[in-house]
């Protein structure tokens, strides 16, 4: 029985002896670790130059052309731009003071009674092509008339591109120690879907908490004037009206809440009459302290 045991075990150590030597040649075969006892273990810097070298290149900050106050790098807008960054004065307006210009905004504001009637000229002679398009006959009585007057509607519904915010508020700005809620609602406004460029139409209220400096109140409806003549869509016009009061005075906080009715929605597509959109945008106190946002939402429900 004893000797049996000792065969087993002498057998097993054999075995044993076996693994370890093939263990051992493994390690030291080229296609084995490639890292060697007598080589040194990579340090950190190595390391970090070795993953700076495999990691894909940083991707460039997006640029959106168009609309927006453009930052100290002149490539943010207010939909890309930080809440922090407005309100830490970060923001700045266009170097023409009109809040937003699109591409040719600039031409417009800029341009001669000669470049008005020749940019007139140039609508009235698409609308001639729309109406024969949809199937009309833009000569006959009722129509003949029709490419003149659209083209001067068109421009004074869009006459937001020639004006100024600083002509707008036309230094109306006050020193007063007032330090609670300023509020202004049920404000009409009336722009024109950038989508459909059909109407939309609704209320807007717009409050602050000063800081030292009060806006005259009529201001505030017509910087909601302004935005609203121009080619909009709900949600940047009522951010805009928002960023453009914290710019003009650097109040504490301010609020804005649009309701509107899109004649793209009750007159085409889905078709749903009544349908209202409603949208807001808080800034500063308005957005950090949830009770003066409340007294706001109520105050305006009133």
């Amino acid at each position: 029985m004893t000797s049996h045991v000792e065969l087993l075990s002498n057998g097993l150590r054999q075995l044993e002896l076996q693994q370890s030597e093939t263990n051992l040649g493994s390690n030291n075969h080229d296609g084995g670790d490639p890292q060697s006892k007598n080589d040194p273990a990579p340090d950190n810097e190595s390391l970090l130059a070795s993953s700076s070298a495999n990691a894909s290149p940083p991707s460039p900050p997006q640029v959106r052309e168009g609309y927006g106050f453009r930052g100290v790098s002149g490539t943010s807008t207010p939909l890309t731009v930080p809440t922090r960054a407005i309100e830490g004065n970060r923001a700045l307006p266009d170097p023409n003071g009109l809040g937003w210009p699109a591409k040719s905004t600039v031409s417009r504001l800029n341009e001669t009674t000669p470049d008005r009637a020749a940019r007139e000229k140039m609508m009235v002679s698409a609308v001639r092509t729309i109406l024969e398009c949809i199937g009309e006959d833009p000569n006959r009585e009722g129509l003949l008339k029709t490419p003149e007057r659209f083209a001067q509607a068109m421009m004074w519904m869009t006459r937001g591109y020639e004006e100024r915010l600083a002509d707008v508020i036309n230094d109306a700005v006050f020193a007063e120690d007032h330090d609670e809620m300023v509020l202004v609602r049920e404000i009409d406004i009336s722009s024109l879907c950038e989508h459909h460029l059909v109407p939309f139409t609704g209320k807007v209220a717009i409050a602050y908490i000063p800081n030292q400096l009060v806006l005259g109140l009529s201001k505030l409806a017509r910087i909601a004037e302004t935005f609203s003549r121009r080619l909009q869509v709900q949600e940047r016009l009522t951010k805009q009206i928002a960023i453009a009061v914290q710019e003009a005075i650097k109040p504490r906080g301010v609020a804005v809440v649009m309701e509107a009715t899109h004649m793209c929605m009750t007159m085409r597509g889905v078709q749903k009459p009544g349908s209202i959109t409603v949208t807001s945008c808080m800034l500063g106190c308005f957005r950090t302290q949830q009770k003066t946002r409340e007294e706001f939402l109520t105050l305006i429900k009133r």
